[in-house]
C-alpha cells in the first residue's frame, strides 16, 4: 500500500513539473476550461436559488386560487360565487381578493396593486417603487383613476422590508375604497377567490365540484403555481444554457484535439521515459494525473468563481434572462441554494470527459519502440 502511494505522489509530482513546462499552453486551457464550468455552474447556481426563493414565497399562499374566464380571459368574479364556494363541504375559508396592475407613465414601471385592510389615503410599497419614484415615507404619491376625474394623493405609509424585495419590489398596497376608485372597479365583484380548504387530498375533488357548478371558473391549485414558477425559471434558464452551447461546443473540440493530438515534445518525452526504465502503465498514470489536474482545477475554480459571481453579487451577468424585462429590478441577496445532483453531473460532464480523454493517444505513443518516438 505505502508503495503504491509513493508511486502516485511521484508520478504526480513529474505530471505538476511537466504541466509547469508547458506552463503557457496549459494555463489557456485552463482558462478556457474554468470560463466555461464558470458559466454553467452560474446558471445552475442561479436556478436553484430563484426556485427556492419561489417556493418560500408560495408556502404561504392559499391552497386553491378561482379565476372566472369568460372568452377564454380572466374576467372579474362576482361575489355571490364566493358565498355558493363557501357552503362546500370541505371549504374552511374563502376570501375575495382584489388586484390589478397599473401602468405608472411617470416612472414608465407596471406595479402590481393589491388591497389589505389599512385606511383609505394610505399605502405601502415596495422597495423598487420607492426607488423609481423617489419616495419614502410620508412622502405623498399621485396616481391617475381610470375614470380621468380628481387623481389619489396617497400617503406612504410604509416602504415593505428588502427581505421582501423579491415578490413585493413593484407592489403597492392600499385599501379597498381607493382600490375601486383607481381602476373604478364595480361593486359586487372582486379579481379572483382565495380559497383554505380543510383536507389538502380533497383539493381535486372540490375543483371539480366548482367547475361542475360554475362552468366559467377556473381553479388553479397551490401545486399547479410551483410548477408554473419551475417551468418559468426553467425555460429562461434553458434559453441561456442554448446562448450558451456555441461556446460549449467548442470547449469541446478544443479539449478534444489538445487531448487527443499530442505534439512532437510530448511524443519524444514518452520516448525518454520509456527508455530510461518506465512502464506504459506508468506513462498512462502520469498524462492520466496530468488531465485529472487540469480538469480538476478548472472546475474548482469555475465552481468557486460561479458562487461567488451568484451569492456575492447576485448574478450579474444573468439577471436581465432570468429575472425578466421590466424597467422594476429587484434587488436581493440570494440565499445559497446548491444541489448535489447537478454539481455531480456537471462535475461527470466537465472533468471526467478530459481525463479519459487523455489516456487513448498517450497509450499509442507508450505502445510503440522508444528510439521511434525520440526520432519522430
Amino acid at each position: 500500500m505505502n508503495k503504491a502511494i509513493e508511486r502516485h505522489k511521484n508520478i504526480l509530482e513529474f505530471s505538476l513539473s511537466s504541466l509547469l513546462r508547458r506552463k503557457t499552453k496549459n494555463a489557456s486551457l485552463l482558462a478556457i476550461y474554468t470560463l466555461i464550468v464558470f458559466a454553467i455552474a452560474s446558471l445552475l447556481f442561479f436556478l436553484s436559488a430563484l426556485k427556492r426563493e419561489s417556493i418560500l414565497i408560495l408556502k404561504d399562499a392559499p391552497d386553491m386560487v378561482v379565476q372566472r374566464m369568460v372568452a377564454g380571459r380572466q374576467d372579474l368574479v362576482p361575489l355571490v360565487y364566493a358565498k355558493e364556494i363557501a357552503s362546500l363541504r370541505g371549504v374552511r375559508k374563502v376570501t375575495p381578493r382584489l388586484w390589478g396592475y397599473y401602468y405608472d407613465a411617470p416612472s414608465g414601471g407596471n406595479l402590481t396593486v393589491m388591497t389589505a385592510a389599512m385606511p383609505a389615503g394610505f399605502i405601502k410599497i415596495g422597495s423598487g417603487v420607492s426607488r423609481l419614484r423617489r419616495a419614502t415615507v410620508a412622502d405623498v404619491i399621485v396616481l391617475q383613476s381610470y375614470d380621468n376625474e380628481v387623481p389619489l394623493m396617497l400617503e406612504i405609509k410604509e416602504v415593505l422590508p428588502y427581505e421582501s424585495e423579491l415578490a413585493a419590489a413593484d407592489l403597492v398596497i392600499m385599501s379597498d375604497l381607493d382600490f375601486r376608485k383607481l381602476f373604478k372597479f364595480p361593486q359586487g365583484h372582486a379579481t379572483d377567490l382565495a380559497l383554505t380548504v380543510a383536507n389538502s387530498r380533497e383539493l381535486s375533488t372540490l375543483a371539480e365540484k366548482i367547475v361542475d357548478r360554475y362552468p366559467d371558473a377556473r381553479p388553479i391549485l397551490k401545486s399547479e403555481m410551483l410548477r408554473t414558477y419551475d417551468s418559468i425559471f426553467d425555460w429562461r434558464g434553458g434559453m441561456m444554457l442554448v446562448m450558451m452551447i456555441a461556446a460549449v461546443l467548442s470547449f469541446i473540440i478544443f479539449a478534444w484535439d489538445r487531448a487527443t493530438g499530442l505534439s512532437a515534445e510530448e511524443r519524444k518525452e514518452i520516448g525518454i521515459l520509456k527508455s530510461i526504465g518506465w512502464e506504459t502503465s506508468d506513462v498512462l498514470l502520469l498524462k492520466f494525473w496530468e488531465g485529472a489536474v487540469i480538469s480538476l482545477s478548472a472546475f474548482f475554480f469555475g465552481v468557486i468563481a460561479a458562487y461567488v459571481h451568484v451569492y456575492f453579487f447576485s448574478a450579474p451577468l444573468f439577471q436581465p434572462v432570468l429575472k425578466g424585462w421590466s424597467v422594476l429590478y429587484p434587488q436581493f441577496k440570494l440565499v445559497p441554494a446548491v444541489d448535489a445532483y447537478q454539481l455531480g453531473v456537471l462535475f461527470f460532464l466537465t472533468v471526467a470527459p478530459y481525463t479519459f480523454a487523455t489516456i487513448i493517444p498517450c497509450w499509442r505513443a507508450a505502445t510503440i519502440d522508444p528510439d521511434a518516438a525520440m526520432r519522430s
